[in-house]
């Protein structure tokens, strides 16, 4: 079973998520999808990345959101029918396991499936849908996972959009001595089996740019850092603890070091001296000429 994620975490980050992303990979993706387009979301968790790409899309469209957690997926639900409700669009249920929004140019149908990641494309409906993708999912999967997915999308000659891939850089400002430690220790966690076979991590981006390319494919790619600012003191306080308990993880030896590093790191978001920048980039994948 693939790791799965706290929706509050989820909630936490959408803001910068969405800040995050490539505008003009998406404007890219959504001139390349038929009128109607129907998009599979794998891993979508609480649904963020259909309430930002939606918009670029900005016309009727369809979603499958694929997650193994059942609770995530109905919290998507009930997510988007909020914000869609708080910009004065309506909601109907035609079906029990349906959404429509109805946005100003056209209805997005909205379709949750439970599914064990791990085993994609073998689960998936990719024969009714015209385009896969994901967000914050890549450095979890394997090489064979990968392998696997361009086979699958490049027989049906489907674009893969892959956005917040992580690049395996990250700054916390202003500097510390325990720094590259702690990085060190995150970047071990990051190779870590997360439910799909030894994790790509920071390898993830190049290892689906050669595999989409070597089917064909036109591979476009853009930065989508995280940025987040002093202002950001919960978001700031998590990436903290979030890479001081994986580093720890892998480094036990240093284990007072980095238990120092989080204090520090923890005290200057408190006081709205810390800022960090997470790298990442999106990355889009147009099947070539038939």
């Amino acid at each position: 079973m693939a790791e799965r994620f706290e929706g509050d975490w989820l909630d936490l980050r959408e803001p910068y998520d969405a800040a995050a992303r490539n505008g003009a990979l998406a404007a890219r993706l959504a001139a390349a999808l038929p009128a109607r387009p129907r998009i599979l979301d794998l891993g979508a968790g609480t649904g963020s990345l259909l309430r930002w790409l939606g918009h670029w899309i900005g016309r009727a469209q369809a979603w499958v959101l694929v997650d193994a957690d059942a609770a995530l997926l109905a919290r998507a639900f009930e997510t988007i029918a909020e914000r869609a409700d708080s910009v004065g669009w309506s909601v109907t249920f035609p079906q029990r396991r349906v959404l429509l929004v109805h946005a100003p140019h056209g209805a997005w149908r909205v379709e949750g499936l439970v599914a064990d990641l791990a085993e994609a494309p073998a689960n998936l409906p990719l024969d009714r849908v015209d385009a896969v993708a994901m967000s914050a999912l890549a450095d979890l999967v394997s090489a064979d996972w990968v392998a696997r997915m361009a086979a699958a999308c490049a027989a049906r000659r489907l674009p893969f959009y892959s956005v917040l891939n992580v690049t395996g850089r990250a700054v916390f400002a202003p500097p510390h001595p325990a720094d590259a430690l702690v990085a060190r220790g995150f970047r071990r966690d990051q190779g870590r089996d997360k439910g799909f076979g030894p994790a790509l991590g920071p390898s993830a981006l190049g290892a689906i740019a050669a595999a989409f390319g070597a089917r064909g494919y036109q591979v476009l790619q853009g930065r989508s850092d995280w940025v987040i600012d002093r202002r950001a003191r919960r978001f700031a306080m998590a990436l903290v603890d979030g890479h001081a308990t994986a580093a720890i993880s892998w480094e036990r030896r240093a284990g007072a070091r980095i238990a120092a590093w989080a204090g520090a790191r923890a005290r200057q978001a408190e006081e709205g001296r810390l800022a960090v920048r997470v790298g990442h980039a999106d990355l889009l994948a147009l099947p070539g000429p038939a």
